[in-house]
């Protein structure tokens, strides 16, 4: 890979690297060492291996902060959902890190450039890049900015199964009932909708929510819910 590609890449992915040699090592393929024996570069493997273990790390430091009360199993099983491939080979597709990749040429014509797994390792590889070349602390400040929307989406996600959990056991126990949620209201432009739900148990109205999707919405007014059912 040319110099030039380098510097594109560090922009887009907003690092600038001390050893701009890490970065290129972290796209290196196996496939492209078995083709080309006589070339100095290393495969990503080594890389990955870190970046993998470096974000496990940060997320599990992420959840453990932002969830106080769920157990070790409960925590484990959000850390698996918040790393899994599929997730990170979106964000690696966002970065446009497939076009960088060094491939083998049965690997390129198979391809390799926007295979899942290529993707997601080869976005471990990059972490575990800046990770070498600049520390943990950038490392961690890397993975919490390439990751941002995704996490933050498998967190809210969370946070509204675990406030709609809640209210369920709640009214199973109070009321012997199962709550159910009502879309009543849609409003605003079809890229800014907002949408208003209420929960209900029966023909009670135990509370009412907006969010900008449904499921915020429904996790509102959970919320909600809960609150007044605690008031009570």
């Amino acid at each position: 890979m040319a110099l030039a590609d380098l510097a594109n890449l560090q922009a887009t992915i907003g690092v600038d690297f001390k050893d701009p040699s890490l970065l290129e090592q972290s796209l290196v393929h196996r496939s492209y060492l078995n083709e080309n024996p006589d070339q100095s570069l290393s495969s990503n493997e080594r890389l990955e291996f870190l970046g993998d273990a470096v974000l496990t790390f940060v997320v599990a430091e992420e959840i453990y902060h932002r969830f106080p009360h769920l157990s070790e199993g409960e925590l484990t099983k959000l850390r698996s959902a918040l790393v899994r491939g599929d997730m990170l080979s979106r964000v690696a597709r966002s970065l446009n890190l497939g076009q960088h990749l060094y491939l083998g040429h049965g690997e390129e014509e198979s391809g390799g450039r926007s295979r899942p797994r290529n993707l997601s390792g080869t976005l471990e590889a990059v972490i575990g890049a800046v990770l070498v070349d600049q520390g943990l602390d950038a490392a961690k400040g890397f993975i919490l900015r390439i990751l941002g929307s995704e996490l933050e989406q498998e967190i809210q996600e969370k946070i509204a199964a675990d406030y709609k959990s809640r209210l369920q056991q709640v009214t199973q126990s109070r009321l012997k009932i199962i709550p159910v949620y009502r879309t009543i209201e849609e409003t605003g432009p079809d890229h800014a909708k907002v949408f208003t739900v209420e929960v209900l148990a029966g023909d009670s109205i135990l509370g009412q929510g907006s969010g900008r999707n449904k499921q915020a919405a429904e996790m509102e007014a959970a919320r909600a819910a809960l609150e007044s059912l605690a008031g009570e």
